[in-house]
């Protein structure tokens, strides 16, 4: 059975993949400065996550990444610290285009979603003295468990734009493609078996230790881990061949015209 999705990959022309080749060598020219032997190296577009030692890709993954409307920011940085047994602070735009709709019209959202209301000095509010038609400066916060939408693990690191690489509960999306379903932060499938790479066995065993108290712990990287990421929409795979990924978020064509595409 061939979906609609294969019909249209099978129905882009040669002169289009030359094309994206031609943008895509471009892509990296840009990222050749910024792309170092060892560490994180994340391809937003393909939602994939590779490692790097000595200049070799030595792990890979899947990830979610930002809907369009919500995308998943550019940018280079170092993962200094790990969040175990993350509690969720919910950012400003999610709060305002999701939760406070949600909590409007059903007043059992808060206790459903195991959602605490805090004060802007982080002190516990009664919700039901908030008026949620015009909350003010409120913060809603979820406790570490099973179903925070962090998971067991945050891997932070400096940015303006407050994303991060985390786990998730919803493992099932992993399966799907393309894997664009985040409000912008990364998620990762085998989060453990990413932190395995960035620290020392003394580390994991140490990050092991706090994981199993359930209790939320800082844990600062004794060496902080190189981590880019970029957007490209092909590249070639280990055996040499072409391996294009889906154009998420409608870059390529704006490329090609400021490249002048003789399409």
């Amino acid at each position: 059975m061939i979906g609609a999705g294969t019909v249209a990959e099978l129905n882009i022309s040669p002169a289009m993949r030359r094309e994206q080749l031609r943008i895509n060598l471009e892509r990296f020219r840009w990222l050749a400065k910024d792309l170092e032997p060892e560490g994180v190296l994340v391809n937003v577009a393909a939602a994939q996550l590779s490692v790097y030692q000595s200049g070799i890709p030595v792990w890979q993954t899947r990830l979610q990444v930002g809907r369009a409307e919500r995308q998943t920011p550019l940018l280079k940085s170092r993962i200094t610290r790990l969040t175990l047994n993350p509690t969720w602070t919910i950012p400003p735009t999610i709060m305002r285009e999701d939760k406070l709709p949600a909590i409007r019209l059903n007043p059992e959202y808060l206790r459903q979603q195991n959602l605490q209301v805090l004060d802007a000095e982080g002190h516990a509010l009664a919700p039901e003295l908030i008026d949620w038609a015009r909350p003010g400066n409120i913060l809603l916060r979820q406790e570490a468990g099973p179903r925070n939408p962090l998971g067991k693990i945050v891997m932070r690191f400096p940015n303006p734009y407050s994303v991060y690489l985390h786990d998730t509960p919803s493992q099932p999306l992993f399966t799907k493609g393309p894997r664009a379903f985040s409000s912008g932060c990364v998620r990762v499938e085998q989060p453990l078996l990413l932190r395995d790479l960035l620290v020392s066995p003394a580390e994991r065993a140490r990050t092991d230790e706090l994981l199993a108290t359930g209790v939320t712990h800082e844990f600062r990287l004794a060496t902080p881990v190189p981590v880019l990421l970029g957007y490209w929409t092909v590249e070639v795979d280990r055996q040499g061949g072409l391996v294009y990924a889906p154009d998420i978020y409608a870059r390529d064509l704006v490329l090609m015209k400021a490249m002048g595409s003789v399409l």
